[in-house]
């Protein structure tokens, strides 16, 4: 029954950076596609400077974040799983550039992250729990622009 869970669908909630519905879709017992839908820059502060014109993001914004994803169980320990990929974000957010002196402009932005994590398969549950970091590099609006990625949160295992 524990391999059983690693081929369905996988929907859930998680808190942090960025927040948000998670949905998972298990391909086999190695890889997975991670896709979350919410809001990004509220948690780790929503008055962030970037690089350029020396202007700030200062609202929590719009997101979607997919990844590509290997897992595998952790000292063959069919109850906790490690997992890690690549992927991109596409963010919408309020910028205020310093050549708009206060004004600000909405900006769809897109990049590339990174992520790992930890996930705790509840016994004779369909529930389970993680805990993943990782980070984002934008590369259009405000190239190199640099934001972490640390979510926790819970899923329910189709």
């Amino acid at each position: 029954m524990a391999h059983a869970q690693y081929d369905n669908w996988a929907v859930g909630f998680k808190l942090g950076e960025p927040t948000g519905v998670n949905i998972r879709k298990y391909f086999n017992n190695i890889h997975a596609i991670d896709v979350t839908i919410g809001t990004y820059g509220g948690i780790l502060g929503n008055d962030r400077k970037y690089r350029g014109d020396n202007g700030i993001y200062k609202n929590t914004g719009i997101s979607l974040q997919v990844h590509y994803l290997w897992h595998t169980p952790l000292f063959n320990s069919e109850a906790v799983h490690v997992y890690y990929g690549l992927g991109g974000q596409l963010n919408n957010r309020r910028s205020y550039p310093n050549r708009l002196n206060g004004q600000y402009e909405k900006n769809l932005t897109l990049g590339g992250s990174v992520l790992g994590g930890f996930e705790y398969y509840i016994p004779d549950n369909r529930i389970s729990v993680f805990l993943e970091g990782g980070t984002y590099v934008e590369l259009l609006r405000k190239p190199f622009f640099f934001s972490p990625n640390i979510s926790a949160g819970l899923r329910f295992n189709l």
